[in-house]
């Protein structure tokens, strides 16, 4: 081995152990909480400046400092955070939309924490350990490190009760385990994995607050590529890309590629993490983001007008300077760009910053005629013309997330953002020399900020496009319950296409009149760190509130306009680290404290008090008890009826056997690994007749359910709809087709009111009957209920909630999983009479159900499931009677 080869393996093993002590710290964090700790770089960078101002500025032993930060400061650091932050998030379901939330909210309040206290300048004179003049000694460490968890891990009593905690917290804590120890344990050695992995790097790298945190993150992709449980996959990738970066320097490409190469080979940690995030199978799939934190909060009354006066104010008090009050409509732009994604899509978006960004260049590149293969246009031509080119690049985030969600789709979005990071702002050959002008006309501050109004009302009315109406309602479902709008004929995949394109566009918008604010492109204004403050300060002031977006630009940029830098960092940390608490934003905290405040204030009968006057009313002529604050109650929610019809809900006529396509199964195979779910099933579901399907749990009922209603797609086999081979179809268009299903668990939405729930099924139906809606409110007994938010119903009221949003879309085929789970007596009694109505009219149902009585009731053919097969069919009074003796189906 030659000499510079040998030396460039050892940079690269120095590197690469760095990478792989964050990998190590990463997965036995995730390992023992299910925690992705975004803050991991955010504690790597506060314990380097720690050490720095211990040895540097107090003047302490290196030994003293490293272990003060490295055995005190790292562990308290990580079990604060999980006492205070995640603890109580476990407590109320370990929602991981929310975990990740508050893990960005962690890494903001460190970085705005540190920019406070050290100022947002560079340092080069981090302290050295020992260990960090030799790599064979950092490369000893992380492999130490790493055998001494992994024998912990696999063959201690700390390392069972992990893996238990791991597999099942609610299980390991019903099995005496401490499943809190476990994790604190597990913070602790994470933070002190940060810690170690910051004190290492600093002496290599600038110490500033954006800088180190960034660059620990990027290397998140060695415990992505571990699927975040292997420690030795996670140190070997890490020593791999190490080594493999340090041999790429020696390469001298000439030509047109030479910037990109070398790029490439300066950031093949970024590569990876780009390859990691969106090639490799996708980490968790679970919602997207917590219901209650994208939730529509009430606008406090007059707060519009408000508003308006505040950002009319700078044109009348503040001179002909407004080079700060500039910044607040662009940045508004941008926040509304997440408002679409974020707050009404519910997806996922850690990358808005790259969109701003690059609309800010090409706005720069076409007013200066250095965009290829375009004219050098006018500063207000090239802003529209950047926002056309930026729009369809929002694919790089949307095609992702049509697969992904929750953590995953995180990953993806930030690396994206790192990316055009480092790839295309961090480069010279695309800002060298670059400036960026305003608009013929508008040069001054004050007519800039009039043109910036004009175009802030224009977002401000495109967003308001996409939040109401019909695409507004699609959006909301789809955030709400993504496979319920899908049931209810949601195109899914093409709505993620167009919340991240329009959020790109509007993006792209906010970052050129930004760039031109500022006279400049700026590539620090948009790196990914600002991606990640940007998408808490949007969650914790309102994620679909235009309003809260306004608001929150022009508190980062005052904050920090009028005070020292990372004021609003910090402020955004603190708020996003108690979202878990206030899951609703500061608004309706407060709201809420406000409305427990005045209900003190008032003299009120207790529940029991209530009760006793009832019953001291019962002998006389009843009247209705009054509300606890003295209003009337409101009435309850009526039962179903079953009204007379000439066609269905949606208006169309289906008479028994006509025009009504038969839905028929054939030989159908599914299987879950080296399960066999499904073996072999054939189903018949006839026009107006009522199918049931019974069996034991793990019969395959759900399964062979989900390949009919299209969210699960069979391994063999084929299913016909009539004529028509739908086997491959995805749900929503087998539900335009005339296949509506119902869900077992829950499919309503509930940031929607009841008549908002029905008129989606309506409205993805293509129906254009304009009384569809009302037809299958009044058919389920909701009329009265229209106006009230779904999540204000109980159970069984939502249940006849989402049997009328698939009725709205006048279907032939209707599926039914469990109707009668959480309903009473009374509801179940009134059901059967819809369903029978429904049979009558012409439609097929099917129905998987537990209560036999119903079953029997309803039925006019059962088939019985055992082990992905059917076992019996025939009329429910003969094959009920029959397997009655030998097991209950459940």
């Amino acid at each position: 081995m030659s000499s510079l080869t040998y030396d460039l393996t050892l940079a690269g093993l120095s590197v690469g152990s760095a990478a792989a002590l964050t990998g190590i710290g990463l997965v036995v964090t995730y390992r023992a909480t299910g925690v992705l700790n975004f803050a991991h770089g955010a504690i790597a960078m506060v314990c380097a400046y720690v050490l720095r101002q211990c040895v540097v500025e107090w003047g302490w032993p290196l030994w003293a400092g490293a272990a003060v930060t490295l055995l005190l400061l790292a562990p308290a650091i990580g079990m604060a955070l999980e006492r205070f932050v995640f603890r109580p998030l476990s407590v109320l379901g370990s929602d991981p939309a929310q975990t990740l939330v508050a893990s960005i909210g962690v890494f903001v309040l460190l970085v705005g924490g540190a920019a406070l206290l050290w100022g947002q300048g560079a340092r080069d004179d981090a302290p050295e350990l020992l260990v960090s003049t030799d790599p064979w000694g950092q490369l000893a460490v992380a492999l130490v490190l790493a055998a001494v968890v992994g024998a912990i891990i696999r063959w201690t009593l700390f390392g069972r009760e992990l893996r238990a905690v791991v597999d099942d917290r609610q299980l390991a804590v019903l099995g005496g385990i401490d499943a809190d120890r476990v994790a604190a344990a597990g913070w602790a050695f994470g933070s002190f994995t940060a810690g170690l992995t910051g004190v290492l790097l600093a002496p290599y790298v600038r110490l500033d607050p954006y800088g180190l945190p960034l660059l620990v993150m990027e290397v998140v992709a060695v415990a992505v590529a571990a699927r975040m449980r292997s420690l030795p996959v996670a140190v070997l990738t890490a020593l791999g890309i190490g080594v493999a970066q340090s041999q790429l320097t020696r390469l001298h490409p000439s030509g047109w590629g030479e910037p990109l190469l070398q790029a490439v080979g300066a950031n093949l940690f970024v590569v990876a993490l780009l390859i990691a995030a969106l090639a490799l199978p996708r980490i968790g799939t679970r919602d997207a983001l917590p219901r209650t934190a994208t939730a529509r909060v009430p606008t406090p009354p007059g707060a519009w007008i408000v508003a308006v006066v505040l950002f009319l104010l700078p044109l009348g008090f503040a001179g002909t300077d407004l080079h700060t009050s500039v910044q607040v409509p662009a940045l508004g732009v941008v926040l509304l760009s997440l408002v679409v994604v974020t707050g009404r899509g519910g997806q996922i978006s850690l990358g808005q910053a790259a969109y701003a960004g690059l609309g800010a260049l090409f706005t720069a590149l076409l007013a200066a005629g250095r965009f290829p293969g375009l004219p050098r246009l006018p500063e207000l031509a090239a802003l529209a013309v950047a926002v056309l080119l930026v729009a369809p690049l929002g694919l790089l985030t949307g095609w992702p997330a049509i697969t992904r969600r929750g953590l995953a789709l995180a990953l993806a979005t930030f690396a994206v953002g790192v990316g055009v990071s480092r790839f295309v702002f961090a480069q010279p050959y695309a800002t060298s020399g670059l400036s960026l002008g305003r608009p013929a006309g508008f040069e001054g501050d004050r007519a800039y900020y009039v043109l910036e109004l004009l175009l802030l009302a224009a977002a401000l009315l495109a967003t308001r496009a996409l939040r109401r109406g019909r695409t507004g309602r699609a959006l909301a479902a789809m955030r709400d319950h993504e496979s319920g709008a899908a049931a209810a004929g949601v195109r899914v995949p093409s709505l993620k296409l167009l919340a991240f394109v329009s959020g790109a566009a509007l993006a792209a918008l906010g970052g050129g009149m930004l760039g031109m604010g500022l006279r400049a492109f700026d590539p620090t204004a948009y790196d990914p760190v600002r991606g990640l403050l940007w998408f808490a300060a949007i969650m914790v002031l309102g994620a679909d509130s235009t309003l809260g977006a306004l608001a929150a630009a022009a508190l980062l940029v005052g904050l920090d306009a009028g005070a020292r830098g990372g004021v609003a960092a910090a402020l955004i940390g603190v708020l996003a680290v108690l979202l878990g608490r206030f899951p609703g934003g500061p608004y309706e905290a407060l709201r809420g404290a406000a409305t427990r405040l005045q209900l003190r204030r008032r003299a009120r009968l207790t529940e029991r008090g209530v009760a006793v006057r009832g019953h001291l009313r019962r002998p006389s002529e009843p009247s209705p008890p009054a509300a606890a604050d003295g209003a009337e109650p409101p009435p309850g929610p009526p039962a179903p009826t079953v009204e007379t019809r000439t066609g269905g809900a949606g208006g169309k006529r289906h008479p028994a056997g006509d025009r009504v396509p038969a839905l028929t199964a054939r030989a159908l195979h599914a299987t879950y690994g080296g399960f066999k779910a499904l073996d072999g099933v054939d189903l018949h579901v006839p026009p107006a007749r009522i199918t049931a399907v019974v069996g034991p749990n793990g019969a395959g009922k759900s399964t062979l359910f989900h390949c009919l209603a299209g969210t699960l797609h069979a391994t063999q086999g084929d299913i016909h709809y009539g004529d028509r081979n739908i086997t491959h179809l995805p749900a929503h268009t087998r539900t335009r087709l005339g296949i509506a299903r119902t869900f077992q668990q829950l499919a309503v939405f509930p940031s929607l009111t009841v008549a908002e729930n029905v008129r989606v099924g309506a409205e993805q139906g293509h129906i254009t009957d304009p009384t569809a809606v009302a037809r299958a409110l009044r058919l389920l007994g909701l009329t009265p209920l229209s106006n009230t938010p779904a999540a204000d119903l109980p159970t069984g009221t939502l249940r006849r909630v989402e049997l009328a949003r698939a009725l709205a879309g006048s279907p032939r085929v209707l599926l039914l999983d469990e109707p009668a789970a959480g309903l009473d007596t009374a509801e179940i009694t009134a059901l059967a009479r819809v369903l029978k109505a429904l049979a009558a009219d012409g439609t097929a149902l099917l129905v998987v159900e537990h209560d036999l009585d119903l079953v029997a009731d309803l039925a006019d053919v059962v088939h019985v499931m055992t082990a992905g097969r059917v076992i019996a069919s025939g009329p429910p009074d003969h094959v009920l009677d029959t397997l009655g003796a030998q097991e209950t189906p459940v």
